[in-house]
This record gives C-alpha cells, structure tokens and sequence, in this order.
C-alpha cells in the first residue's frame, strides 16, 4: 500500500479528481475510465491502485451531480430500477474475475466499441434537424435486462461504473433525449460504483488514500459539470458527448498500447 505522497503527487492527484469529476458531472459518467490511465500516467500511481481506487471517489462525485439532475426531474424510476437489479450483481461476478483476467484486451475492446457508439452518434446528431423531434421507442425490458448485465460486467472488469456505456445505450437504443440519458446514467453509476469499490477493497486493489484525494476535488467540480450540463442547450451537450466519447476511445487505446 502506497503511504504517503510527497507534495507535488497531492498536487497532481487532487488536479485529476478536479478534472475527472467536472467530466462526471457533464457527461453523466464515474470517470474511472479518465481517472485510471491519469493516475499512473501523471502520479506514478500501481497499476491495480490506479484501476480500483477512483471507484470509491465516483460514488461521492456521481451522488453530488445526481443532486443537480434530481432537482430537472429527469430521472425514469423503470430504466433505473432495472439497471440497479441486474447491473450490481454482475458488477461484482466482473470483479470477481478481474482477479484473474488480463484487462489489457478487454480495455482495447471496450475503447473501440466506446469509439464507434461517439462516431455513431456525431453523425446522427449532426444530420439531426434543430427542430427535429426524436421517436422515443418502446421500452423493451429484455433489452434494458441484457444491457444492464453486459455493463455491469464490463464495470466489474475494469472497475469503472459503466457511465458512458449506460448514458449511450441510453440515447442510442432507448432514444431517451440526452439530459435525461445523462441524468439515469449518473444514477446507475453511483449506484454501480458501489458493489464495484466493495468487491475491489475486498481483493485489496483500492488505496484509500488516493480515494480520498481524489474525492476532496470530486465532489464539488463533479456539482458544477452536472449544473453546466442542465444549463447547456441540448444540440451542443450532444456533440460534446460524442465528441468525448471519440477522444476518451482514442485515449484509452493510446494509454492501453503504447503506454
């Protein structure tokens, strides 16, 4: 376990829970899969305290954005309700067997299908008419059932809360508008995060010490990123999304391969 930091890492990590969880907030996410590849990167943080420990930080940052989004009424109690049933228990069975799988090629994977969702979705946005209206489809529980699982999964592998795959599975196949796709994904996150960090902290993968650096700065830049989404006009805060879908694939790959 790593003790103490000497001034500067403090400096830096606490920079990276201000950075990672203002993109919390915006992007309806736990930040893990930012948080990890910067804190080995930037601080020189262990591989496995760098991959589980921002987990107990995004529970703190998503709870702070959800107060945002609780307030705009955005959240649906049925996406949520299924997304917590089926997504915790397969986010510990993926923690489970992070303990014995290489998450190097799942990462990759991961980054690609995450690059193709934010390419995707610019397009549609961009052809998308200002004044266009978007169908919201049924509401397929077997679908929402199957996503839920699939993510929490992925979540427990890699110890992220599976933000953005929920947020874009959410505007993509639930046709949800985005403030509100954001808003029940943040949810799902904090929700996720939980079971994640337990099961994490129990395999002896979490520094609680960089945790709660992390979440000093968290917290409150994770309030103003949710208030910036709500404020944003819907158009640009979907291509932002997409965008930071793109770049976080490519940033992801970049880290994975060659660093």
């Amino acid at each position: 376990m790593i003790v103490l930091f000497q001034q500067t890492d403090y400096w830096v990590i606490l920079s990276i829970g201000l950075v990672v969880g203002y993109l919390s907030g915006l992007l309806g996410k736990g930040g893990s899969a930012v948080s990890t590849p910067a804190l080995q990167i930037f601080a020189g943080i262990n591989p496995f305290y760098a991959l589980a420990s921002p987990l107990p930080a995004a529970i703190t940052s998503t709870i702070s954005a959800t107060a945002v989004y609780s307030k705009e009424k955005l959240f649906d109690k049925r996406v949520i309700g299924l997304g917590a049933i089926f997504g915790v228990p397969a986010t510990v069975l993926g923690a489970y067997f992070s303990h014995y799988l290489k998450g190097e090629t799942l990462m990759i994977c991961t980054a690609l299908f995450i690059m193709g969702i934010g390419t995707t979705l610019l397009i549609s946005f961009l052809r998308k008419k200002s004044e266009e209206v978007a169908e919201k489809e049924a509401f397929h529980t077997g679908l929402m059932i199957v996503a839920a699982i699939g993510i929490g999964l992925l979540s427990g592998l890699l110890a992220n809360a599976g933000g953005v795959l929920f947020s874009s599975f959410f505007i993509k196949r639930l046709k949800m508008p985005i403030k509100q796709a954001l808003a029940c994904s943040i949810v799902l996150s904090a929700i996720l995060s939980i079971p994640g960090a337990i099961a994490h902290w129990y395999l002896g993968h979490i520094d609680w010490n960089i945790a709660l650096l992390l979440a000093l700065t968290a917290i409150p830049s994770s309030y103003l990123g949710a208030k910036t989404a709500v404020k944003m006009k819907s158009p640009l805060l979907e291509k932002v999304f997409a965008c930071t879908l793109i770049v976080f694939g490519v940033y992801d790959i970049i880290y994975t391969v060659f660093l």
